[in-house]
């Protein structure tokens, strides 16, 4: 075939660096935009926080109409250098003073600890010491304070650390024996022994194999009485029947009568099937929400959180150097250009989400006087079409992103969701219904708790036709059990 030259005309998307960093942000989370911006500020000298707050940034333009920086402005940077520097030093750990002990002295926080603190302070001292040390931390400290030999000392340990979190050990005995080394010889007599004395520690329940165990061990420690022996019998033989609410069946199974059985009951609900989750190590997780709405002059107003939004500038001192050289430096024109880029980028994403959270508010401001119940129904495509934008971006925008209100915080998708048609031709929201279904059930009679076909029947007579399959499908997104579950004595 012989070789030819062809002119071929077509079109497709190209998607420019800004473009692709202007969509990345959006869909970022505030957290995950902090470490970006974090990000940027290391990589390009040219860019830095704007900590003054000021309200104008320094823009490029300003940069090369005045190549060279007034004496004024000279002093004032320098100035502003030696204050910040002044405020580090000022929030800097001091040194323990010399007449207080070292061990008073928290070399981490710089502040006295447990002989400083305040008298008035009547936080409780157990939650404390559950908040900052561990389970196995808690019982290795009062295995310490026991007679034992070494050699029990030793499979105490072991057990110990084969709990899980909520101290249950999950494994069996013959099990965890299996894993240790046969030349130890130790029988399985010595491991029952050594788990009879962990579930004599603090917490009670602690080192049960099962959830009737756990309950056990925390009723047996209890005095003496017929309520114990009846919940006892219930917790180890009953305890299924008891989940199940079925009252009747444990009644005919142990021959007690209503009130014995209410009383029994009611210790065994105050018992802690999870008594090591309390030293369990959580990470606390925190929001800061990025838009906020209040209600203004009579119309509810959204407005972007100043905590959320990162002041950023182009850095004045790089800016002079680049605009000195007369031929420039490619390398920083280029980071100059980056930096001009997510400036811009980051105030973009800022204006689109308060236009999508104050086009969502007017559509939801019901909502906000009344509560779920006056939840209307709500689709992406709505918002889109009212500020000409594409889905997509309506989308990324809801996503992960945070609104505070009067009513707490909510992610902004929300206050989307599906809709139910109603008798009179319109439609009710998603989130209205299970309002609703969380206001009956609220109300019922606990002797005589509603069941889904009567809850569908209720919400029938208010003009909101609703299947029973779905009645029971918004019930358990709210996690409330079914009927059989929620009869009380």
């Amino acid at each position: 075939m012989k070789p030819a030259l062809q002119l071929k005309l077509s079109q497709h998307l190209a998607l420019t660096p800004q473009l692709q960093q202007s969509i990345k942000l959006l869909q970022l989370s505030t957290v995950e935009m902090q470490q970006e911006i974090e990000r940027y500020l290391l990589e390009n000298p040219m860019l830095e926080r704007d900590d003054d707050g000021a309200t104008e940034t320094f823009t490029a333009a300003q940069q090369f109409d005045s190549p060279q920086s007034s004496e004024g402005e000279r002093e004032q940077r320098v100035e502003r250098e030696e204050r910040d520097a002044r405020d580090d030093r000022e929030q800097e750990v001091p040194a323990a003073p010399s007449d207080v002990d070292d061990d008073r002295w928290a070399s981490d926080a710089g502040t006295f600890t447990g002989a400083g603190r305040d008298e008035d302070d009547d936080s409780d001292a157990q939650d404390i010491h559950a908040g900052t040390i561990s389970l196995r931390d808690h019982l290795g400290w009062q295995l310490g304070m026991t007679q034992l030999t070494e050699r029990d000392r030793a499979l105490v340990r072991f057990l110990i650390e084969a709990l899980d979190d909520d101290g249950y050990l999950s494994a069996t005995l013959q099990d965890l024996l299996e894993t240790l080394p046969p030349e130890y010889e130790i029988e399985i007599e010595e491991l029952e022994i050594a788990l009879h004395h962990i579930q004599h520690f603090d917490p009670t329940g602690i080192g049960a194999r099962s959830p009737q165990e756990c309950l056990a061990l925390q009723l047996k420690v209890l005095p003496e009485s017929d309520e114990r022996t009846l919940a006892i019998v219930i917790v180890e033989k009953h305890l299924e029947l008891l989940a199940a609410r079925d009252f009747a069946k444990i009644r005919r199974s142990t021959g007690c009568d209503d009130e014995a059985l209410k009383t029994a009951h009611s210790l065994i609900t105050s018992l802690n099937p999870r008594p090591g989750a309390g030293y369990a190590q959580i990470e606390a997780r925190y929001i800061t929400p990025d838009v906020i709405v209040k209600k203004l002059k009579g119309k509810w107003t959204a407005y972007i959180n100043p905590d959320a939004y990162p002041r950023l500038r182009i850095n004045r001192l790089y800016a002079e150097i680049l605009a000195r050289q007369r031929r420039g430096n490619g390398n920083l024109t280029g980071q100059l250009q980056e930096a001009r880029w997510l400036i811009k980028n980051v105030q973009q994403r800022f204006d689109t989400i308060h236009r999508v959270t104050q086009a969502i508010v007017d559509r939801q401001r019901q909502f906000f006087e009344h509560g779920e119940v006056a939840m209307r129904p709500l689709v992406l495509r709505e918002i889109a079409d009212i500020l000409g934008l594409h889905e997509s971006t309506v989308s990324r925008v809801t996503s992960q992103k945070y609104m505070a209100t009067p009513r707490g915080i909510f992610e902004l998708k929300y206050f989307f969701g599906s809709h139910v048609s109603t008798d009179t031709g319109g439609a009710c929201s998603a989130t209205a219904i299970r309002a609703l279904i969380r206001q009956l059930i609220g109300a019922e009679d606990g002797k005589k708790p509603l069941s889904d076909s009567q809850l569908s029947e209720i919400l029938g007579q208010q003009g909101i036709v609703v299947a029973r399959r779905t009645v029971a499908k918004y019930r358990e997104s709210l996690s409330i059990p079914p009927v059989n579950l929620r009869k009380t004595l």
